[in-house]
């Protein structure tokens, strides 16, 4: 999986201060409200614009697109998500980390963003591309861990820890994208002790 997230040039995505970082601000609330409400492909400019109180054509000229606005948001969520545990062992951290997706996706307001993302990105490059940078922020944030738990000598030193990461989160994401079945508390931390045990075994190595 490529690791650096494919947004530089995206409209939007620099992070300004003062009066344009409130702008910002109220663009992105704007387009969460409307995930949340109807989905993706319901996305409209001059909607987001109105529902923000700013001009369509700041909206225009800064995100160009329903896809600049999804990508823009999907870095500032990024950017805002919570830090890497640091439990003092991989058990714990890992177990943090499924929990924090299990929140996440349990949302009543982040679940539905994601379930428009991610239905978006199944028909949508330039939208995939968007949260496939999202998740290699995160990927790369919580790599950390893995590899703290390699120095400790709890797993393997070349244990891959992005695949570690992904074997957490991907029980959880199936449930609530693909076989649309509720998540709990034993699902994560299931997800938390296989991708554990796995880890312990070799499984991640190379």
């Amino acid at each position: 999986m490529e690791l650096e997230p494919r947004l530089n040039a995206t409209p939007g995505t620099v992070r300004p201060g003062g009066r344009t970082a409130k702008v910002r601000a109220a663009v992105l609330e704007a387009t969460r409200d409307a995930l949340v409400d109807d989905g993706f492909h319901a996305l409209n400019l001059d909607r987001i614009a109105a529902a923000a109180g700013v001009g369509k054509t700041t909206v225009y000229r800064r995100w160009g697109s329903s896809v600049g606005l999804v990508a823009d948001l999907l870095r500032d969520m990024a950017e805002q998500s919570l830090p890497a545990a640091d439990t003092g062992s991989l058990e714990g951290d890992l177990r943090a980390n499924a929990h924090l997706v299990l929140d996440t996706l349990r949302d009543a307001r982040m679940g539905p963003v994601f379930a428009a993302v991610i239905a978006a990105a199944a028909c949508d490059e330039e939208c995939a591309q968007a949260l496939h940078g999202f998740y290699a922020t995160r990927l790369r944030t919580w790599a950390a861990v893995v590899e703290r738990a390699a120095a400790r000598g709890e797993i393997p030193a070349d244990t891959d820890p992005l695949e570690v990461l992904r074997a957490v989160s991907a029980p959880l994401y199936y449930r609530f994208a693909v076989s649309r079945e509720p998540l709990s508390a034993p699902d994560a931390d299931r997800a938390a002790r296989a991708a554990l045990e796995c880890a312990r075994a070799g499984i991640f190595v190379g």
